[in-house]
């Protein structure tokens, strides 16, 4: 969807056929998929729905947390997310049919829960598996975080009021698009980004932006166009919304001890950086930041 990017609701049943075996919508910059029509195409097919949270932890779709609306969700708690230890992740299992083998798969393919609950009297290796359980220090420093779940999340939604705040004009100048969240969802505001308005235009900037020694970064290479995509017989053009939002992102600064000051530097920079651009490009000339 050209608006969240998220994925396309509209288009999801006409991709389904009898070798489908999950429907795994992303829930991109923690803002929500239109859960209601997914839930009800993958009910209809007897699919069941895979959310893919990493970036959703602590938003919301109609008062729902994301992750808890299919059959399982997915959470990341990567040092790029709002909630952090490193690395790992979570499961949630809203389905208690794949409890029993979520936990056999968790744990290096054994039966050992079962065993500990006193339902078998010895356990063994009865499946695939690996030791997916995270450490005792990096449970604490996440549950440190987790205590202060709503403190950062209202952090981070004054860093993205912020960066609305000081871009909007830009907007309004035709030089960029801002984020854009549906009314029936709840962001935990996981990032900020910009859509300018061709790739010439993104590199030259992110370019200029590292000279400046502000590190914004572009997002995904569409994984239908990578290498291992194009083995499952995609090619570039299969899917041009994608392609074309992947080649004019720009995600800016943003972290929970980010200060004021240094978004509006950030802001600054983007504003002449746009501006230089567009001129340059319409010239066809070279884009050099003054600043």
């Amino acid at each position: 969807r050209p608006d969240t990017l998220n994925i396309d609701e509209t288009l999801i049943e006409a991709a389904i056929t009898p070798n489908t075996k999950a429907i795994v919508p992303v829930h991109y910059a923690g803002v929500a998929c239109e859960m209601d029509r997914i839930l009800t195409i993958a009910q209809k097919y007897g699919v069941p729905v895979v959310e893919d949270a990493a970036q959703g932890v602590h938003a919301y779709y109609n008062g729902k947390a994301l992750g808890s609306l299919g059959a399982m969700g997915t959470y990341s708690f990567h040092e790029t997310k709002n909630y952090i230890c490193g690395e790992g992740g979570a499961l949630t299992i809203n389905d208690p049919k794949y409890i029993e083998r979520a936990e056999i798969l968790r744990d290096k393919g054994t039966n050992r829960r079962q065993f500990f609950r006193g339902q078998v009297d010895k356990y063994t290796w009865v499946d695939v598996g690996s030791s997916y359980v995270p450490s005792e220090l990096c449970s604490a420093f996440l549950f440190a975080q987790l205590e202060m779940m709503d403190e950062i999340a209202e952090r981070r939604r004054n860093i993205y009021s912020t960066y609305r705040r000081l871009l909007k004009p830009l907007e309004a100048e035709g030089l960029c698009r801002l984020p854009q969240i549906p009314e029936d969802c709840d962001s935990n505001y996981h990032m900020f980004y910009i859509l300018v308005k061709n790739v010439k235009i993104r590199n030259a900037v992110l370019e200029e932006l590292d000279r400046l020694g502000i590190r914004a970064v572009f997002h995904y290479v569409p994984l239908h166009t990578s290498p291992m995509g194009q083995t499952f017989g995609y090619h570039d053009g299969d899917l041009p919304v994608t392609e074309d939002l992947a080649a004019r992102l720009i995600r800016l600064p943003m972290f929970y001890a980010i200060e004021g000051e240094q978004q509006i530097r950030v802001a600054e920079a983007v504003e002449q950086l746009l501006w230089t651009a567009n001129t340059s490009v319409a010239l066809d000339e070279p884009i050099v930041a003054t600043a």
